[in-house]
C-alpha cells in the first residue's frame, strides 16, 4: 500500500503551499485534488488578475479578518505578505503594488501566479493526482487519522500517511471545485461547523432603482448599512448596480454584516451618499450657487453637473421634481429634497447572492478547535486544517489569500516537524 509523510487534500491555493513547505523541509508530499486541474479559484481570484495579498502590517491585518483574527498571530508570524511575494519572484513573478497595498502580478495574470506555486511545489517532488476525490479519513487502533480514501475514476484506493491536512475550500464558487466537502470530513472526525454562509457578495434590493441603474459604476461614494434604523458601519469607495441590487468592492465588503443581518430577521438599509465629500451645509451651498449661475437653464440641464446620466431620470422620478422647471424656480423645499436623493440614496436589502456569485465563505471549522500555533486539530490527531474551509474571513483586498498561504504554509511545517523533519 503507498505511504506519504503528508497528504493534502484540496490543490488550492492553501494545499498547495502547504505542500511546498512540508516538502522543502523533506517531507514527501502527496495532494489530492478532485477537479481536473488545481488552483481553479485562484485562477478567477481579482478579475482573473489575481489581488495576491495586501502590504498592510499584522496589526492592520487584524483589522479587516473576522470572527477571531488574532488566531492567526503565529501564523502570519511565520508566513506574511513579504514571504509569499519572495516565493513568487523567486519563481519569475513580478508584482506591483496598488492603492490600498492591493500587490498583483505585474503580468495581470492569475495563470502566471498559480504557475509559480505549482512550479515551486514540483521542484520540491510533491505528486500531485487530479480527478481524485477523498472520501474519507483512515485512522488507526488509535483513532488517530493515518491516511485518507479516495475516488480516482471510478476506482476506490487507500493512501496511508503520517498527517492529513484538509485543504479544500469553502463553498463561493462551487464550479471550482468548493462544495463543501472538507467540512464532511471534518465533522466525521468530530469537529462542529460554524454555519456556512456567502460572504463577499452581491446584494439583492427591493424595487426598480438599481435595475433602472445596472451596469453604472460609481467611484468615491459612501454606502451605509442601517439595522432596524440604526446605523451599523459604512464603506467609502466603489460600487456598483446590477439587474437585481449592488454590487462592487465597498457593497461587498459590508455584505458580511448584511448576510447574517438578514438571516437573523433584521430589516436592512443601504443609502448610498453621492456626494461624501460635502456636508450638508457645503452642498446646499454648492446647489444654491448652481442654480444661480445657472438660473435661466431647465432643471434637467443642471441636474448634468450633479450626476451621470443614467441616474438623472432616477433622480426626477425620486424626488418628484418637474425637468422643466428652471434653476431660479425651485423651492428650499425640492431643494431638500434634492441634498436627500444626494446624500441618502436609500435602497431596502431583501437578499444576497448564493454562493456561486460570493467571493469567499463565511463559518466553518471553528478556531477553538484548532491549534493556532500548529494548524492541527485539538479533537483528533495528525489531521490538520489549512484556508477557507477554518472559519476565518476578510475584507477584499488581498486578505483572504494571505490567510490561505499563511495557514497553509503553518500546516505543512507544522506536519514536517511532527514528523522530524527540520528546516
Amino acid at each position: 500500500m503507498e505511504k506519504f509523510d503528508v497528504v493534502i487534500v484540496g490543490g488550492g491555493v492553501s494545499g498547495l503551499i502547504a505542500s511546498c513547505r512540508a516538502s522543502e523541509m523533506g517531507a514527501s508530499v502527496l495532494v489530492l485534488e478532485k477537479m481536473q486541474r488545481a488552483g481553479c479559484k485562484l485562477l478567477i481570484t481579482g478579475k482573473g488578475r489575481c489581488n495576491i495579498t495586501n502590504t498592510a502590517s499584522q496589526s492592520e491585518y487584524f483589522n479587516y479578518i473576522r470572527p477571531k483574527s488574532k488566531f492567526l498571530k503565529y501564523a502570519f508570524s511565520n508566513f506574511f505578505s513579504k514571504d509569499i511575494i519572495a516565493l513568487l519572484q523567486k519563481n519569475g513573478v513580478e508584482t506591483v503594488e496598488e492603492r490600498g497595498g492591493r500587490v498583483f502580478p505585474k503580468s495581470n495574470k492569475a495563470s502566471d501566479v498559480l504557475e509559480a506555486i505549482l512550479n515551486q511545489a514540483k521542484a520540491n517532488n510533491v505528486e500531485i493526482r487530479y480527478d481524485s476525490k477523498v472520501e474519507k479519513l483512515v485512522y488507526d487502533n488509535n483513532q488517530s487519522v493515518q491516511g485518507v480514501e479516495y475516488s480516482q475514476n471510478g476506482q476506490f484506493k487507500k493512501v496511508l500517511s503520517g498527517s492529513v491536512i484538509i485543504c479544500t475550500g469553502g463553498m463561493s464558487y462551487p464550479a471550482t471545485g468548493s462544495d463543501g466537502d472538507g467540512y464532511t470530513l471534518a465533522e466525521s472526525a468530530g469537529h462542529t461547523i460554524e454555519p456556512v454562509r456567502p460572504a463577499l457578495v452581491p446584494l439583492e434590493t427591493k424595487g426598480e432603482i438599481a435595475k433602472r441603474l445596472q451596469g453604472l459604476s460609481l467611484k468615491n461614494v459612501k454606502a451605509v448599512v442601517w439595522m432596524d434604523g440604526k446605523k451599523q458601519r459604512e464603506e467609502f469607495g466603489e460600487m456598483l448596480f446590477t439587474h437585481f441590487g449592488l454590487s462592487g468592492p465597498i457593497i461587498l465588503t459590508i455584505s458580511r454584516y448584511v448576510v447574517d443581518d438578514i438571516r437573523n430577521k433584521h430589516r436592512v438599509n443601504i443609502s448610498i451618499d453621492l456626494k461624501p465629500a460635502l456636508d450638508e451645509n457645503k452642498l446646499d451651498n454648492r446647489l444654491l450657487r448652481d442654480l444661480e449661475e445657472h438660473s435661466n437653464k431647465k432643471i434637467e440641464n443642471i441636474a448634468k453637473l450633479w450626476f451621470p446620466k443614467k441616474i438623472i431620470p432616477v433622480f426626477f422620478d425620486e424626488t418628484d421634481i418637474n425637468p422643466d422647471k428652471e434653476g431660479h424656480q425651485v423651492t428650499s423645499k425640492e431643494r431638500r429634497r434634492i441634498k436627500m436623493f444626494m446624500k441618502e440614496l436609500t435602497f431596502q436589502v431583501k437578499g444576497y447572492r448564493s454562493f456561486k456569485e460570493a467571493v469567499i465563505t463565511a463559518g466553518g471549522i471553528p478556531t477553538s478547535e484548532i491549534d493556532s500555533k500548529t494548524m492541527c486539530s485539538k479533537l483528533v490527531n495528525n489531521m490538520y486544517f489549512a484556508g477557507e474551509v477554518i472559519d476565518l474571513d476578510g475584507d477584499t483586498g488581498g486578505f483572504n489569500l494571505q490567510i490561505a498561504y499563511s495557514t497553509g504554509w503553518l500546516a505543512g511545517q507544522s506536519c514536517a516537524k511532527a514528523l522530524g523533519y527540520k528546516d
